[in-house]
Formats: structure tokens, C-alpha cells, sequence
């Protein structure tokens, strides 16, 4: 490692960036209802079936069929392979004696919260990044670093009964990585100085921003390291990748990241959709398919209403039988929280794609989401009421 570059940080001093991320959280909120399957490899995915309801037998993966995908899965089961958003007939293969469980949103929506409120009682300046995952801004809050840690943690797991994984370094791109390096119930705190013994050594792909193309494209260049990748030419790196994301993955991998945490977010879109547990035809199946539009809309609808928002631009995504993927955007005259807005929209935009092959998948998408007071400042639709524009053509709304 001496032959790498020295580490230069731009970062204020003394930065003190937490990112705690909950350990395979869906998962573990579940062994919490069923104390019997800890140790067991279980994963969580699929729909609830009608014969559990009314008992307590677990299914097994070998018993699935389906196109369900795995929502989590306990580190007993990663350990045969089974990893979040595997397909779970895929997942059978490689674990067929793992316990299935049904995902229950609600429940991990409630700890979801528990956790968040229990971390912001300590330290209050806080970046949400999911159901499962905070930035933590430490720096000014009283405390030793290792003690303050190991207090959120207590917090965590008084509040929830559940595990917590926290790395603290001077930012949030060292943190995400810091979390993962002791899983589970990990607490590491790196310094820019732990770099080269810590951080070099791990692939490019844990930096998160750096996806399997990217990876890959590294690799053939011979940067199978993060300490490679900060040893490399710059320009290399612009030339291969482009100016924007060249020059930060080196900056990446030299641990640089000034970014602020951000506590409060602007709701930007929302959506909803659903996989079919079989393909589905649009003059087949026009009862089933109008019934899953229908409740995607009145979903989408008491979403908005309990994020308090109106969406003017609604958008459909179809994924046919060969997995070929299709969208479409269509834009109202005014903003809306209504269910049969969403619906006469939808449709709309259905009547903009062939509906020939079999159907895989149906999602609904809101966008352009304002606050109500603010519909009134929307820009009108020059067209008039009752019309919208789907990709460019005037379309009228049944």
C-alpha cells in the first residue's frame, strides 16, 4: 500500500457522520413473532396464502411456485445464497428447506419509526434513506464516539428488540461502507487515516454509486480494489467513464464526500404496482386487469392523501410476457388526488401501448406532486378541461 496516493480531505475537522442501517430488518422483525424460527434460515417474500391464514405451519421455499421475489432473508439463509430481490422460485433452488414468510409492511413501517424516533431522542440532525437506514450527523453532539454509538444501538434494540449495524468516519460515503464491515450488530469508526488498511483493500462495488456495469467496466481495467481505483489516473478514468462520474469515482475512492446530510426531502413522485401471479391478457383477463387498476388507483389515491399532496402527471409501466418493459406519462389540466382522475388517466395511457402480448406487470406512477394550496399555481393545460397530452398527442379523457 505504500505506492498509493496520499489522502488529502477537503472535510471539515472533527466531522463526526453515523449511517445506521438495521440488520436484515423485515426479517428480523418477523423472528420477533415467531421467536421459534431464530437460527433458522428464513426468508420473507410472496403473498400471504389463504391455507396460512387460518394456521400456524411455516411454508418452505421448496413448496412455492410463483414469480414472488424475496423481500429479505435471515443471514442463515444469505449463507446458501439467498440475497433481497432474488426471484424466490430461484431462491428455492439454492435453499428449498428455508421458511417462507409472508411480508407484513405495516409491522415493519411501525418499527421503522420506533427506531428513527428512539435514534432522534440522542441525537436529533437526521437523513432519512429508507424504512431500514439513517445518517446520523454527530458531530455535535456530546459524547466519545465509540460510547455515543453503543448508546444509539441500546436504543435501537430497547425500542424495537432488534439489531443495529452503525459505521461513524468524517462522511456518509465511508459511513455506508463503515456499517456493512462488522454485520450483524456492528459498530466500526473509521478515520481517513484507517483508508488504506480498512477501505483500499474491499472491491469498487461496495462504494454505493458504483453498480455492477460500472464494476465490471473497472475490472477490465485492472482496478479490482478500491486502493486501485485511487491509484489510477484521473483522466483514465474521465476518458473511460466521463468527465462527471470519472472524476468522482476517484474522489470516492479517496474517501471524499462533502455532502450535507439532508433532513428534510421533497416528496417528488410516488408510485404502486403489482406482478401477476400469472400473465395476464387485456381481452382475456380484462375483469382481473380492470380490478388491479382500479385498486393500484385507489391506493395511489390515499397515498396522496396522506402525504397531503395533488399530482398532476400520471404515468403507467407494463411489463410484457418477454419482459420487455413500456411507460407512458400522461399530464392533466389540474392537479388531482382523486382515484377516478388516476383511473381515467391511466387509461388514457393505456390506450398509447399495443396490449397484443400477455402481461407481466402493471404500475401506476403520480408525479408532478404540489402541495393543495399550491394547485392554483400550476400552469393549465392550454388544451382545456377534459384533455391531457400523452406523449406529445391530445388524448380525451372518458
Amino acid at each position: 500500500m505504500d505506492s498509493l496516493p496520499a489522502i488529502r480531505s477537503a472535510l471539515p475537522l472533527g466531522r463526526r457522520i453515523a449511517h445506521l442501517d438495521m440488520d436484515a430488518f423485515f426479517a428480523s422483525v418477523e423472528l420477533l413473532s415467531h421467536p421459534d424460527l431464530l437460527g433458522q434460515p428464513v426468508v420473507v417474500g410472496g403473498p400471504r396464502r389463504q391455507d396460512q391464514l387460518a394456521s400456524q405451519a411455516y411454508g418452505r421455499l421448496r413448496e412455492y411456485a410463483g414469480r414472488g421475489v424475496a423481500t429479505t432473508a435471515t443471514y442463515e439463509a444469505r449463507a446458501l445464497g439467498v440475497h433481497s430481490g432474488m426471484g424466490l422460485m430461484k431462491a428455492a433452488a439454492l435453499a428449498p428447506e428455508a421458511i417462507l414468510l409472508p411480508a407484513n409492511f405495516p409491522e415493519y413501517t411501525r418499527c421503522s419509526r420506533l427506531f428513527k424516533a428512539a435514534v432522534a431522542e440522542l441525537a436529533p440532525t437526521i437523513e432519512d434513506r429508507g424504512i431500514d437506514e439513517i445518517f446520523i450527523d454527530l458531530t455535535e453532539v456530546p459524547g466519545e464516539t465509540v460510547a455515543l454509538a453503543q448508546r444509539i444501538k441500546d436504543a435501537v434494540r430497547d425500542a424495537t428488540g432488534l439489531s443495529c449495524s452503525i459505521g461513524i468516519t468524517p462522511n456518509k460515503l465511508l459511513s455506508k461502507i463503515a456499517s456493512e464491515l462488522q454485520k450483524p450488530d456492528g459498530l466500526t469508526v473509521l478515520e481517513l487515516a484507517d483508508l488504506p488498511a480498512r477501505i483500499w483493500p474491499l472491491p469498487p462495488s461496495v462504494i454505493n454509486g458504483v453498480g455492477p456495469k460500472a464494476s465490471a467496466r473497472l475490472e477490465a481495467m485492472g482496478l479490482c480494489s478500491i486502493g486501485a481505483l485511487a491509484a489510477a489516473d484521473p483522466q483514465a478514468l474521465v476518458a473511460a467513464f466521463g468527465q462527471s462520474y470519472g472524476a468522482w469515482l476517484w474522489e470516492a475512492a479517496h474517501g471524499r464526500d462533502e455532502r450535507p446530510l439532508v433532513t428534510t426531502r421533497e416528496v417528488k413522485s410516488i408510485s404502486r404496482e403489482t406482478t401477476f401471479a400469472r400473465d395476464l391478457h387485456a381481452l382475456r383477463d380484462r375483469a382481473a386487469l380492470t380490478a388491479i387498476l382500479l385498486d393500484l388507483c385507489q391506493r395511489l389515491g390515499a397515498d396522496l392523501e396522506r402525504k397531503g399532496r395533488l399530482a398532476r402527471t400520471i404515468g403507467i409501466k407494463l411489463r410484457y410476457d418477454n419482459f420487455q418493459t413500456v411507460t407512458r406519462d400522461f399530464t392533466l389540466d389540474r392537479a388531482t388526488a382523486a382515484p377516478g382522475d388516476i383511473r381515467d388517466a391511466a387509461r388514457a395511457c393505456l390506450r398509447r401501448v399495443p396490449l397484443d402480448r400477455p402481461l407481466r406487470l402493471l404500475g401506476i406512477r403520480l408525479g408532478t406532486l404540489v402541495l393543495p394550496e399550491e394547485a392554483a399555481g400550476v400552469e393549465v393545460d392550454p388544451f382545456g378541461a377534459g384533455a391531457a397530452r400523452v406523449s406529445g398527442m391530445l388524448v380525451p379523457i372518458d
